[in-house]
């Protein structure tokens, strides 16, 4: 039976990697991010799992080796702030490190996923057992996008595909074509909170800005699949919903609904849009 690796970061991501991989006949070695993944990912059948921490690129490569893995996928958000935070660098990860121009994701993961080439890990795209879960073009909810949110979503566009240019981030948040919140290194959910927070400080000001929130998150205008591939999760349904948001705009077909069609029964029940194009 042909073996893959995984490599397992935070969320529910790697879980249906796992899931997957396994229907599809495959015995699964896991490399769990002891920074980042849940501990849950020992109990869901995989061959074998190596908890590593985020620095230890080295062991990584030498657990896929010895465990005879010569493809991967990376799957779970690995925080990007935490790269620079307390870990603490192998001295393959370190030198990796010091040969960056920029310190971005793209090039980052990209420059990981050339190492284990090196080393004869093949990393696959991360939604390569998951293609159902890809946003479909339209309108996936009962209520369709109005004419301000339809307005929100085209500035909105046009703000995120800048930012994503540059890797900076792929979520705005925008309210009367006016940018309320874009995102860095905090994350997607965070940004929406964040927007959130600037609105409701507004109350009781003489503000004409209207409080309802629209969210634009785009892929990348290369999207690498193999890794930071856009992912919604019913928790941004919630974070949207406290925050005051009443759309999201995914772009079709580079996106992951996580929880596939609870997302879109939570948007449904919230009255928010959801829609791809």
């Amino acid at each position: 039976m042909q073996r893959l690796g995984l490599i397992a970061g935070n969320g529910k991501f790697p879980f249906l990697v796992l899931d997957a991989a396994r229907a599809a006949g495959f015995e699964v070695v896991v490399v769990a991010i002891k920074e980042e993944a849940f501990p849950e990912i020992g109990d869901r059948g995989a061959t074998s799992v190596h908890w590593l921490s985020l620095g230890e690129l080295s062991k990584l490569i030498e657990t896929f080796q010895r465990q005879g893995v010569s493809r991967a996928i990376m799957a779970g958000q690995v925080k990007h702030k935490q790269i620079f935070s307390a870990v603490r660098p192998d001295w393959r990860l370190a030198k990796l490190l010091l040969s960056l121009t920029t310190r971005n994701t793209d090039s980052l993961l990209g420059a990981v996923a050339k190492v284990l080439a090196d080393e004869g890990i093949t990393l696959e795209n991360s939604t390569w057992l998951l293609e159902p879960l890809l946003v479909k073009s339209g309108v996936q909810t009962r209520r369709a996008p109005g004419e301000q949110e339809r307005k929100n979503i085209d500035y909105g566009r046009d703000v995120a595909r800048q930012l994503a240019q540059h890797d900076i981030g792929q979520t705005v948040v925008v309210a009367e074509s006016a940018c309320v919140a874009v995102e860095a290194m905090e994350g997607t959910d965070a940004t929406i909170e964040r927007a959130g927070l600037i609105l409701r400080s507004l109350r009781g000001e003489a503000s004409t800005l209207s409080r309802d929130l629209t969210v634009v998150k785009v892929a990348k205008p290369h999207q690498d699949m193999r890794f930071d591939v856009p992912v919604i999760g019913l928790n941004t349904i919630e974070v949207m919903q406290s925050a005051g948001a009443t759309c999201l705009a995914l772009d079709a077909g580079k996106c992951l609904l996580l929880d596939g069609e609870k997302i879109i029964a939570a948007a449904n029940g919230a009255a928010i849009v959801l829609v791809a194009d």
